[in-house]
């Protein structure tokens, strides 16, 4: 499973599918590193995430937020994203990690921002997908 770019007028859309949430999640991440630049070298520290929502739609847009700010701060880009969601009593967690790719290593392209617009995380036969844009 994996993802893929997709073209959405003057913003970018990822399409992303795993076999679990957290592996569509992870996949998408991967996906919206793939917005931000053509490719990347190896190497580059592993961090901890941990972030937590309501729903699973706002744990998706949470979660990416996270990654966008990871990448400000620590002027990374987050790449092989992995990670688990659950479900708990008081909503939904996303625990995983990233490899913090230095900036400027790649040759990036901005990206402003997560959008809620067509956002979509369905359970599917074989797994599960996640449709989200982005603001470029």
């Amino acid at each position: 499973m994996g993802y893929e770019l997709r073209a959405h007028t003057a913003d970018v859309a990822v399409e992303a599918t795993g076999e679990t949430l957290g592996g569509a999640f992870g996949a998408a991440a991967d996906g919206m590193a793939a917005a931000m630049a053509d490719d990347w070298p190896d190497g580059g520290q592993r961090h901890e995430i941990t972030v937590r929502a309501e729903g699973r739609e706002a744990l998706l847009f949470d979660y990416l937020d996270e990654l966008i700010y990871e990448r400000d701060v620590r002027s990374v880009l987050p790449v092989d994203n992995e990670g688990t969601v659950t479900e708990e009593e008081s909503g939904w967690q996303f625990e995983g990690s990233y490899r913090g790719v230095d900036l400027s290593a790649v040759n990036g392209r901005d990206l402003k921002a997560i959008t809620y617009s067509e956002m979509a995380v369905d359970r599917r036969p074989d797994g599960w997908r996640i449709y989200v844009v982005f603001d470029v």
